[in-house]
């Protein structure tokens, strides 16, 4: 699909998809003119390829080619047409921001070289995975325009893994352990060998045929590497274990299994895999995957680390974000809270966006605890020239203002949909002599002021009456011929005209941590934040209520608003639930408050401090 169909949406007014459209034309013309003579290091043959990805979801501004180019002569040894690389996501979650980087590196790499991009799961514990999270992981890889070329399971791969377990084992280069995991764990700490180290390799073989049929569920089988190395990932880690529960693709068939670092070497060198990329938090793990490779005499696999995504007031581990999802503190890994890819999407932010965040940040080793910032002023970027213009005005306290000269009639004019795009489209703006105000806005204006109603005109304030419940009701003179707007304030307004307006739920959402980085042993109750969904009841534009799901919108001076689901009033008018949609900025649009700091969410930060779990 092109880059102007991915684009366009239906929006108030006649022809309004065209208009659009042809308006993001013109981008990509002026992008193109603007990149003239732009030379890259990528070859014809490739360009092809490359033609084939602009296709995709990609925004008319950004500029494949030149991140491609980037990307040059960073894998080791890689050869045009022989590239073959791998994502193994575990199915025990749904995808989430910091899997995006990862998918896309790979996929990214196997497209530059003609080569393939294996997808991989990686279901070797089936006490987390489900075919649930298999299919929205596949899902949501579409959503990103991601095409595997070979889709796989490390199950298939079980009968092998259990073949090349009992090679270490006979050629005494791995052992059966029975030893507590606790003092397991102690003991590779200090480098302390298990008594189990010295058996022969005929009992192992022994308690190895118990555990594959479920029995000495108390052993595991541990590589004899060397319990002094430097590296405490070479001290005899775990290859298999006893799990006596069904696995969601082989059912009861296995027993045992084997663990992610034993067999993702080995099925890397199976499959055919020339390049594993992957995150440096694996780094220290390296050592191990490769000391598997030679152990069994396997083909090599080369590794390239890359720096792992992080962000602030985000916790990217599965684990944690499957206790949100258990204890109800969101509605489902959905939430628009959730770092997941339907989480953030769900939010406001555009597949065009963290496709190109993600390009942008490349193969890049250097690790550091990001803002979200970037993130949402790149997909500022990308919904302003596809978001509507609107009123919405909150209706708890929303002051009225009786316009003495006002027209005897309701009346329609057609205003732009967009402040700079003229051929955007319009929609309708209804003008009466009752109309309602910001409350506070109301709150500062005094009898004898000039503001300027915008879209339509200058209005003197001549009376204002306020009572102690805080309401506010104002009369005031339109001055039609005075054209000077310079130093007025500027306005919101909505006819005061209930059966007309949209009514809408304006929900603002914080982080769910209020801990600028979270710590792996922190306690999740003293961070969390119990308050990070807020919701207000607005008035909106009549056209509004017609708007499609999905459709971006800007309120005017209160930001950028996504509609994320809609349901019918009891008048039987459809009433949409809009997110608010974070720009980057660390200030709002105009003098009206939030219910959220927007600072925060752009930028992080600390509101409490977090306390270690108790040990």
């Amino acid at each position: 699909m092109c880059i102007r169909d991915r684009y366009q949406r239906r929006v108030h007014g006649e022809n309004s998809t065209e208009l659009e459209a042809t308006h993001l034309k013109k981008m990509e013309s002026a992008n193109a003119e603007n990149n003239t003579g732009h030379q890259t290091s990528i070859n014809q043959t490739n360009q092809n390829e490359l033609n084939k990805l602009k296709d995709q979801v990609f925004s008319p501004t950004f500029d494949l080619s030149k991140q491609y180019a980037s990307y040059a002569n960073v894998l080791p040894n890689a050869v045009e047409g022989k590239v073959v690389t791998r994502f193994p996501p575990e199915p025990s979650g749904y995808l989430h921001i910091g899997h995006v980087k990862a998918l896309l590196l790979n996929y990214h790499y196997s497209r530059i070289y003609k080569g393939k991009m294996i997808l991989r799961f990686d279901d070797t514990n089936p006490t987390k995975e489900k075919e649930e999270f298999v299919q929205s992981i596949m899902e949501d890889m579409a959503t990103l325009q991601v095409k595997w070329d070979q889709l796989t399971y490390s199950s298939d791969h079980f009968e092998e893994c259990q073949v090349f377990a009992e090679k270490l084992i006979t050629e005494g280069k791995a052992y059966c352990d029975d030893t507590p995991v606790e003092k397991m764990r102690a003991e590779r700490q200090t480098g302390v060998e298990s008594a189990r180290r010295s058996s022969t390799p005929e009992e192992n073989m022994k308690i190895w045929a118990g555990m594959l049929k479920g029995e000495n569920d108390q052993f595991c089988l541990r590589a004899k590497i060397d319990m002094q190395a430097n590296n405490k990932c070479l001290r005899d880690p775990v290859l298999y274990r006893v799990v006596n529960q069904p696995h969601h693709r082989t059912g009861t068939k296995y027993k045992a299994y084997p663990t992610y670092d034993f067999a993702c070497p080995i099925i890397d060198s199976v499959e055919g895999v020339t390049h594993c990329l992957r995150t440096n938090e694996y780094h220290d793990r390296n050592a191990q995957y490769k000391w598997v490779q030679q152990a069994l005499g396997v083909r090599e696999v080369i590794i390239y680390d890359f720096s792992r995504l992080n962000l602030v007031n985000t916790c990217l581990s599965k684990r944690k974000l499957q206790w949100f999802v258990d204890t109800g503190r969101v509605e489902s890994w959905e939430d628009p809270r959730f770092p997941t890819v339907r989480g953030i999407l769900r939010r406001g932010l555009r597949v065009e966006t963290l496709i190109e965040f993600m390009l942008e940040q490349g193969p890049s080793k250097n690790t550091n605890l990001m803002e979200w910032d970037k993130l949402w002023a790149i997909n500022q970027r990308i919904i302003d020239p596809i978001a509507g213009r609107y009123c919405a005005i909150p209706k708890e306290g929303a002051a009225t203002l009786h316009i003495i000269n006002g027209p005897a009639q309701v009346e329609s004019i057609l205003v732009p949909l967009h402040p700079k795009l003229t051929d955007f489209g319009q929609r309708p703006l209804f003008k009466s002599a009752n109309i309602i105000l910001e409350k506070e806005d109301a709150s500062e204006l005094k009898e004898g002021e000039k503001v300027t109603l915008m879209k339509w005109g200058n209005v003197l304030i001549t009376k204002i009456n306020r009572d102690d419940g805080g309401n506010c009701v104002m009369e005031g003179e339109f001055l039609e011929n005075d054209k000077d707007f310079k130093s007025t304030k500027k306005l919101t307004w909505l006819p005061n005209e209930p059966s007309m307006l949209s009514e809408v739920l304006l929900v603002e959402y914080d982080h769910l941590l209020n801990a600028k980085k979270v710590e792996e042993d922190v306690d999740f109750m003293s961070i969390l934040n119990e308050n990070s969904k807020q919701v207000t009841l607005a008035w909106a534009d009549p056209a509004v209520k017609n708007l499609p799901p999905k459709a971006n919108v800007q309120f005017e001076r209160r930001g950028y608003f996504v509609i994320d689901r809609s349901s019918k009033g009891a008048n039987g008018s459809m009433i949409h639930e809009m997110i608010f949609v974070p720009d980057g900025k660390t200030k709002t649009m105009s003098n009206l408050s939030t219910k959220v700091d927007q600072k925060k969410v752009s930028a992080g930060g600390n509101t409490v401090e977090g306390k270690k779990k108790a040990k």
